[in-house]
């Protein structure tokens, strides 16, 4: 005779893994204080560096009044728009190096957890994580885009497809390089030999510094028969000049 638990006593058994996060206490990534349930405590998320509300309604730059800026006017991108979380700055550049270069994958929950705060309202067919070469993964061991990819799509309710797109050519790593070559290091970088006609397409990457790898690849898209793409971003590069300071959590 089989043994079968009852709806009840299942359910029960469905519960304990959330029963024993709430047992355990969590330590802050950042600062190592109690932070309940939470990656990091209070202090230290209010502290990371927030893009402002006024950016650019394509790339996402910062922009006095939120219109589009300059360099999108004068050369719009294949993609249609960026909605990104942070400022490249400290500590979120520590957090995604700490996640790339340290195997620290629990900082994948933290970036995605953030980056659904920005795109939840939006609506897409599909999600692709940024691709990396056959050899830059078995480097690595493992795609970041995806792991924070993990994270979003459920929470937005949305298709994740990790091998829709592939990266065959091994380019530089694009932080290598200056910003005026990185167009040309990834040109020609991806393939897609599905039909995508009349989807609307979600590109999820860690960082975005010029935006040549999400054109690069949405201009694939595009070819594929995409009929929006847009680049969900954890964080965004800042030159210097940026005329609108991101919020340091002073308020």
């Amino acid at each position: 005779m089989g043994f079968s638990l009852s709806n009840r006593a299942q359910d029960l058994l469905n519960r304990c893994p959330q029963f024993v996060r709430r047992l355990l206490t969590q330590h802050c990534l950042l600062c190592a204080a109690g932070s309940g349930t939470a990656l990091l405590c209070a202090e230290c998320e209010a502290a990371l560096p927030w893009l402002p509300d006024e950016r650019c309604r394509v790339c996402a730059i910062p922009v006095f009044g939120g219109t589009v800026c300059g360099e999108c006017l004068a050369a719009p991108p294949s993609y249609d728009r960026v909605s990104a979380v942070f400022a490249y700055r400290f500590p979120v550049d520590a957090l995604i190096q700490a996640l790339k270069y340290g195997d620290h994958l629990a900082v994948a929950r933290l970036l995605g957890e953030s980056l659904v705060r920005t795109v939840a309202s939006e609506v897409v067919d599909l999600i692709i994580p940024m691709p990396l070469s056959v050899q830059r993964l078995r480097e690595r061991g493992f795609n970041q885009a995806l792991e924070i990819a993990r994270y979003v799509a459920p929470a937005v309710e949305g298709r994740l497809c990790h091998d829709l797109v592939q990266r065959p050519v091994h380019t530089a790593a694009q932080a290598s390089l200056p910003w005026k070559a990185r167009a040309r290091n990834v040109r020609g970088a991806f393939v897609c030999t599905e039909d995508l006609s009349g989807l609307r397409i979600a590109i999820i990457d860690d960082v975005m510094t010029t935006g040549a790898t999400l054109n690069e690849l949405a201009k694939v898209l595009r070819r594929a028969g995409a009929v929006e793409v847009r680049g969900w971003i954890v964080a965004r590069a800042l030159k210097h000049s940026s005329p609108i300071a991101v919020s340091l959590g002073s308020d």
